[in-house]
Protein backbone atom coordinates (compact mmCIF):
# COMPACT_ATOMS: atom_id res chain seq x y z
CA UNK A 1 0.00 0.00 0.00
CA UNK A 2 2.96 2.38 0.61
CA UNK A 3 3.76 2.31 -3.32
CA UNK A 4 0.60 2.91 -4.25
CA UNK A 5 0.28 6.30 -1.17
CA UNK A 6 3.82 7.63 -2.00
CA UNK A 7 3.18 7.29 -5.98
CA UNK A 8 -0.21 8.93 -5.64
CA UNK A 9 0.94 11.52 -4.18
CA UNK A 10 4.00 11.94 -6.75
CA UNK A 11 1.31 12.02 -9.17
CA UNK A 12 -0.79 14.68 -7.96
CA UNK A 13 1.88 16.62 -6.89
CA UNK A 14 3.26 16.66 -10.25
CA UNK A 15 0.30 17.51 -11.96
CA UNK A 16 -0.19 20.59 -9.38
CA UNK A 17 3.78 21.61 -10.14
CA UNK A 18 2.85 21.83 -13.75
CA UNK A 19 -0.30 23.51 -13.68
CA UNK A 20 0.31 25.95 -10.93
CA UNK A 21 4.00 26.43 -9.66
CA UNK A 22 6.17 29.73 -10.61
CA UNK A 23 9.20 27.95 -8.92
CA UNK A 24 8.66 30.08 -5.21
CA UNK A 25 7.49 27.36 -3.52
CA UNK A 26 9.47 24.91 -4.83
CA UNK A 27 7.02 21.91 -5.74
CA UNK A 28 9.54 20.34 -7.68
CA UNK A 29 11.50 19.27 -4.77
CA UNK A 30 8.72 17.86 -3.72
CA UNK A 31 8.02 15.95 -6.76
CA UNK A 32 11.76 14.99 -6.76
CA UNK A 33 11.35 13.31 -2.93
CA UNK A 34 8.21 11.68 -3.94
CA UNK A 35 9.23 10.09 -7.35
CA UNK A 36 12.67 9.32 -5.68
CA UNK A 37 10.72 7.30 -3.28
CA UNK A 38 8.28 5.65 -5.14
CA UNK A 39 10.58 4.05 -7.45
CA UNK A 40 12.68 3.01 -4.15
CA UNK A 41 9.75 1.16 -3.05
CA UNK A 42 8.87 -0.17 -6.22
CA UNK A 43 12.23 -1.51 -6.53
CA UNK A 44 11.84 -3.07 -2.98
CA UNK A 45 8.67 -4.68 -4.26
CA UNK A 46 10.00 -5.71 -7.30
CA UNK A 47 12.93 -7.65 -5.73
CA UNK A 48 10.70 -9.02 -3.16
CA UNK A 49 8.19 -10.30 -5.21
CA UNK A 50 10.77 -12.42 -7.39
CA UNK A 51 12.75 -13.25 -4.09
CA UNK A 52 10.04 -14.40 -1.95
CA UNK A 53 7.22 -14.90 -4.39
CA UNK A 54 4.69 -12.90 -1.96
CA UNK A 55 2.22 -10.42 -2.96
CA UNK A 56 3.37 -7.60 -4.67
CA UNK A 57 1.15 -5.21 -3.05
CA UNK A 58 0.62 -5.29 0.93
CA UNK A 59 -3.04 -4.23 1.87
CA UNK A 60 -2.78 -4.47 5.33
CA UNK A 61 -3.50 -1.20 8.25
CA UNK A 62 0.90 -1.65 8.75
CA UNK A 63 1.81 -0.86 4.90
CA UNK A 64 -1.00 2.13 5.05
CA UNK A 65 0.96 3.28 8.07
CA UNK A 66 3.69 3.04 6.57
CA UNK A 67 3.07 5.00 3.36
CA UNK A 68 1.40 7.53 5.50
CA UNK A 69 4.44 7.90 7.37
CA UNK A 70 6.78 8.15 4.81
CA UNK A 71 4.32 10.57 2.92
CA UNK A 72 4.51 13.03 6.47
CA UNK A 73 8.68 12.50 6.38
CA UNK A 74 8.47 13.38 2.24
CA UNK A 75 6.41 17.02 3.34
CA UNK A 76 8.82 17.29 5.98
CA UNK A 77 11.69 17.45 4.01
CA UNK A 78 9.87 19.70 1.06
CA UNK A 79 9.05 22.59 4.24
CA UNK A 80 12.51 22.46 5.49
CA UNK A 81 13.88 22.77 1.94
CA UNK A 82 11.20 25.62 1.54
CA UNK A 83 12.31 27.25 4.79
CA UNK A 84 16.17 27.21 4.15
CA UNK A 85 15.80 28.66 0.85
CA UNK A 86 12.61 31.37 2.19
CA UNK A 87 10.55 32.01 -0.77
CA UNK A 88 8.74 35.30 0.62
CA UNK A 89 11.36 36.34 2.85
CA UNK A 90 9.99 35.96 5.66
CA UNK A 91 11.98 33.83 8.11
CA UNK A 92 14.88 36.46 7.06
CA UNK A 93 12.62 39.38 8.55
CA UNK A 94 11.89 37.33 11.58
CA UNK A 95 15.15 36.72 12.73
CA UNK A 96 16.26 40.54 12.26
CA UNK A 97 14.13 41.89 14.39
Amino acid sequence: MWLVILSFAAAITTAIWYVFDNGQYKLSTLCFILWGASIMVFVDHVMGYLEENGDFIEMTANATLLGIVLLIFALIIWEIALLWNDPKGKLKKALKH
